[in-house]
């Protein structure tokens, strides 16, 4: 595991050969909401072993249709997300979408996430990068692994190490995207920790109702796979029930079916590793 990775999970006990996770709801969408699931993911990760940051957007900023939910407000998703950290002490990570957002974001997350839309985006990785946090990146729809590479680059050149790199998938038509596993040791060659974007690389965007659709049923599939692949992370977007999630319920994990799945995952990365 990464030094700075080391010093993020410093005060979780976790097993060194495990893979580490990001995982929560996509959105804030509530203080109760957010509190039920990050209590959840820290006892689950505690009991198996696993090091893990809690994700959700502030705000959602890229969405289908104008009238779909963003959020409850910065300030107030910012505070709540502040209170997961000091009430739980889990790390957080969070989107950010603008340059200005960078030193704001920071101020409550341990880790800032590049949309993979804007993953070429400049001033926004330079941004990012001079707040001195861990700086995911996820790969763009559109990018191969190896050109990742320039992000990373990016990112250094501003004096920040600190680099994750995320797999969400390639676009696969207009409607679907496919995920190749090549870009994982791909990835892997810049020298920073590669995650899998479990959830998100099953989405179906851009659908006719202006509601992005999925194919959860495949999520186990693109973890183990994943995993098979060498990735040092998983990312999940995980839900007490998706149906009524305000944003990405049709491709979340339900958060009762967390465990399972990371016991399966567990096995896969000892298997790999043995």
């Amino acid at each position: 595991m990464s030094p700075f990775l080391k010093s993020l999970f410093a005060g979780q006990s976790y097993n060194p050969a495990s893979f580490f996770l990001l995982a929560g709801p996509c959105v804030v969408e509530s203080h109760e909401g957010v509190f039920e699931v990050a209590s959840s993911v820290k006892q689950t990760c505690a009991e198996l072993g696993i090091p893990v940051v809690f994700k959700a957007s502030y705000r959602k900023a890229n969405r289908s249709s104008g009238s779909s939910f963003t959020g409850v407000g910065d300030d107030i998703a910012g505070e709540i997300l502040q209170s997961v950290r000091q009430t739980l002490k889990l790390p957080v990570v969070t989107d950010i979408h603008t340059p200005e957002e960078a030193p704001w974001a920071a101020s409550f997350a341990d880790v800032l996430q590049i949309p993979a839309v804007l993953c070429r985006q400049t001033d926004l990785l330079v941004s990012a990068a001079k707040t001195g946090k861990i700086i995911n990146i996820k790969k763009g729809q559109f990018l191969s692994g190896p050109a990742m590479q320039f992000a990373v680059d990016k990112v250094n050149q501003a004096g920040n190490q600190q680099v994750i790199l995320t797999e969400r998938g390639n676009s696969f038509g207009y409607q679907d995207l496919v995920v190749d596993m090549r870009n994982i040791p791909w990835m892997k060659q810049t020298g920073a920790p590669v995650v899998m974007d479990v959830t998100h690389a099953l989405q179906q965007p851009n659908q006719p109702a202006g509601v992005t659709g999925g194919q959860p049923e495949m999520i186990e599939t693109i973890a183990l796979s994943a995993l098979a692949a060498g990735a040092d992370g998983l990312f999940i977007e995980t839900h007490p029930n998706p149906a009524q999630a305000k944003s990405d319920g049709a491709n979340m994990l339900p958060l009762g079916q967390l465990k399972d799945l990371l016991k399966k995952a567990l096995a896969v990365r000892r298997a790999c590793q043995s």
